[in-house]
């Protein structure tokens, strides 16, 4: 399940208003967002979910300005990222982490090297100062003793940990997670969710998760975004998929949920009987 917090009583850090983004010319027009509106709360855990090919990794992409929409707007707190360009732009990025899928670390660098690079690139830090900082990151994430190693001699679930204490190390307000769990085994997958969940809470910035792994990953989740043929629907529990009316919904569910929503079918079709 969920967790209890509610997340339509937090304030918005992330506004999407009206938002158009679609792909390809008008006779193979692939329209991923249509006109859509929704908000991500501050400090919680949002996921966003849907089939392949339905928007995830975009509205991420969209949010830190890698993309432009077709129309609409999009809103960090009171700065529309639709309209920033060069320096106004990458000043409100050093306010996010992203955490890539693969994890996207230098194979030529060390663990600590790869996780003291944007301590290097974005801070007048001393090497001193670096080296405490990085360690002190290595310890919370239970990296300690693997700092001289390089990525090739580390599991999948250790390369994930590595790259979530490099996207850590600037402090970031909203960490942004893009199928942080792809390759990893149902135990390995299990350890890194439950890790992003007490790091989360302890640092209490905002997670935006884009994620396949479903329903596991609604187990973080304050709140819960579909996306499907460019339309959104926004969820604060679980139990709203599970009881939706709408043809699409239920079909995901059931396709992704197994159990958890043919039990509750099964309690529904005895009622109406």
């Amino acid at each position: 399940m969920t967790r209890s917090i509610d997340a339509k009583t937090s304030e918005p850090v992330i506004r999407f208003e009206e938002v158009t983004k679609s792909f390809g010319d008008r006779r193979r027009r692939h329209v991923v967002l249509n006109r859509v509106s929704f908000s991500i709360p501050r400090g919680r855990t949002t996921v966003i979910a849907g089939g392949s090919g339905q928007g995830k990794s975009v509205t991420l992409k969209l949010i830190l300005g890698l993309m432009r929409p077709d129309s609409g707007h999009i809103y960090v707190d009171d700065l529309d990222v639709t309209t920033l360009r060069g320096a106004e732009l990458r000043s409100l990025r050093t306010r996010f982490g992203v955490l890539f899928q693969g994890a996207a670390l230098f194979d030529s660098l060390t663990v600590f090297e790869n996780i003291a690079l944007p301590l290097r690139e974005r801070t007048r830090l001393s090497e001193e100062e670096i080296r405490e900082r990085v360690m002190a990151t290595l310890r919370q994430l239970e990296l300690d003793g693997h700092e001289e190693k390089f990525p090739a001699q580390l599991s999948g679930g250790m390369k994930k940990r590595v790259g979530l204490a490099r996207a850590l190390q600037l402090d970031p307000e909203i960490v942004l997670f893009d199928e942080p769990t792809t390759g990893l085994d149902p135990v390995m997958t299990q350890e890194i969710y439950e890790l992003f969940s007490r790091t989360q809470k302890r640092l209490g910035y905002t997670a935006v998760i884009v994620s396949h792994d479903i329903p596991k990953v609604f187990d973080l989740a304050d709140r819960i975004i579909l996306l499907n043929r460019g339309e959104v629907d926004v969820f604060n529990d679980i139990e709203e998929i599970v009881h939706s009316t709408k043809p699409y919904i239920r079909e995901f569910a059931e396709m992704t949920m197994g159990e958890l929503f043919g039990g509750n079918s099964g309690e529904k079709g005895c009622a109406d009987e």
